[in-house]
């Protein structure tokens, strides 16, 4: 199957250590993906992910402009990555909110991960641990990651995949927080398998599905 099927071109998005980065890094180096990381895009040049990117010689672009006047305009960006053939984008642990001029020029095209069971605990404020602790306060026995489509809002956009990951009697949001990155990992390389794979297909109410690898008849 992947041998008719064009390698794909990705773009990530991080703000932080990029731990999901690396994962699906590693993923499309071992062939599990069927795609290259061939940008990044970062908010902090100084972050862990940005130092992981140059140090397998993947280019870094800042994003968006900061007081000193570097990093890219909306508009300069979308150049930028159509310059590098990107397919699609994928964000793993960036904090700001993707511009609209991105949305358009990228549609049906851009994944995020939420370290929750969205539409539960997202929008803006919920990231990082605070995601955790208010899952832990408010009592719910569960909580894992989400992998949304895209769009002008934070963690709006269609649900593309999730995992459940059981909340402990005695959890602490640092606890809570390793079990769902660790699913986060597992996850991510998947659905970014089957992006690259061509087996999303949509509903007609616009819900996205993803095809089994093994069997094309069922549905993650």
């Amino acid at each position: 199957m992947k041998s008719k099927i064009r390698r794909k071109s990705l773009a990530v998005f991080v703000s932080g250590g990029g731990s999901n980065f690396k994962s699906l890094h590693e993923a499309a180096v071992n062939g599990f993906v069927h795609g290259d990381i061939n940008v990044l895009v970062t908010n902090k040049p100084d972050c862990g992910g940005a130092a992981y990117a140059r140090d397998n010689d993947i280019p870094v672009i800042l994003f968006p402009k900061s007081k000193d006047g570097s990093g890219l305009s909306p508009i300069d960006l979308v150049n930028e990555l159509r310059s590098y053939n990107v397919d699609f984008i994928l964000l793993a642990g960036f904090l700001k909110l993707i511009p609209a001029e991105l949305v358009q020029a990228f549609p049906r095209s851009i994944l995020n991960i939420h370290p929750s069971l969205l539409p539960a605990f997202g929008g803006k404020g919920f990231y990082g641990t605070k995601v955790h602790k208010a899952v832990i306060s408010s009592g719910a026995r569960f909580s894992g990651p989400t992998i949304h489509y895209v769009d002008e809002e934070y963690d709006r956009g269609r649900i593309l995949a999730q995992r459940i990951v059981p909340v402990l009697p005695n959890d602490t949001a640092e606890e809570l927080a390793g079990r769902v990155l660790h699913e986060e990992h597992k996850l991510y390389r998947e659905v970014v398998a089957a992006l690259c794979e061509e087996r999303i297909m949509w509903r007609e109410d616009g819900v996205p599905l993803i095809q089994s690898r093994e069997n094309p008849e069922l549905y993650m």
